[in-house]
């Protein structure tokens, strides 16, 4: 196993044990609920908009180590990005974990970059992404819950 790969894992497993932002945000202006019948992740995100930039972020669920560190980082990477450059993380991140990103793109992406190998196992891309698409329905404004079926 090379260095970096086992970094990686080494990451994930870290903001899996040990997530950032876990708790529910009494004073979110948008919130929704996603959740992988596959191999049971549920996730819910909160999210507080302010200025036009999301001013916090967080999450409540229980899932994968893959899918949990995904929500967790998530949180970290997206306070103070406008929706519109969440989106556009969102689409880099998806590209990175579906193989469509281009090489090189995974270094842009930072702590992200730890998801480049779960291109690699396809059923494990929804456990990856499931945070991501239920921001995605945060800020939309739906109130159907996310699945990745």
């Amino acid at each position: 196993m090379s260095d970096l790969h086992a970094l990686y894992q080494e990451m994930i497993l870290d903001h899996s044990k040990h997530p950032h932002n876990l708790r529910p945000m009494a004073d979110a202006t948008c919130s929704a609920q996603g959740y992988n019948p596959l191999c049971g992740d549920k996730v819910a995100l909160f999210l507080k908009l302010q200025d036009g930039r999301i001013s916090d972020v967080s999450f409540q669920g229980s899932g994968c180590a893959i899918s949990t560190a995904s929500a967790s980082i998530l949180t970290d990477m997206l306070k103070g990005k406008t929706p519109a450059e969440a989106e556009a993380i969102f689409e880099k991140f998806h590209d990175l974990v579906t193989g469509k990103g281009q090489p090189g793109s995974a270094e842009k992406l930072g702590k992200l970059a730890v998801f480049s190998g779960v291109s690699e196992f396809p059923v494990r891309v929804k456990c990856a992404t499931l945070a991501w698409h239920t921001l995605r329905s945060a800020l939309a404004g739906s109130q159907e819950p996310v699945t990745t079926e």
